[in-house]
């Protein structure tokens, strides 16, 4: 990446579940490998008020780190408060989820290991698509 980029500036979509009511959120890749990185991908993304982001697993280590909002990371051991400020580490294939508990987007920027990434959902389905991730995968 040639220049810093503001998450307020990076490319979004929308995408809702058409599986559930209850699934929604909003993102964009920083950078992935071939476009701005070469070993790792960044995203921007965002899950509106009482909205959570979809059990999935990843195909890469993610680290989150929470720039706005509050809301509960939904873990197979139980859910945890996360809130702006916070970061964890998820590995390789920890199956997980966000709902927003609050009253403003909860918002995100995440990091993962790997210059291409693949989320598996395990009920939600994006735009007819079971699987997500970085444009070069």
């Amino acid at each position: 990446m040639d220049k810093p980029l503001n998450f307020e500036d990076v490319e979004t979509v929308s995408l809702s579940s058409s599986a559930s009511d209850d699934a929604a959120w909003v993102g964009g890749y920083f950078a992935y490998g071939g476009s701005g990185s070469e070993q790792s991908t960044a995203i921007y993304f965002a899950i509106p008020p009482g909205k959570r982001l979809g059990k999935h697993t990843d195909t890469a280590e993610e680290t989150q780190l929470f720039i706005g909002g509050h809301g509960q990371l939904l873990l197979d051991d139980g859910p945890q408060e996360v809130r702006k400020g916070d970061l964890i580490v998820l590995t390789e294939g920890t199956m997980h989820d966000l709902h927003n508990t609050g009253d403003e987007d909860l918002q995100v920027i995440g990091f993962f290991s790997k210059p291409e990434v693949e989320q598996h959902w395990t009920d939600e389905v994006w735009d007819g698509m079971r699987v997500t991730g970085s444009p070069n995968r």
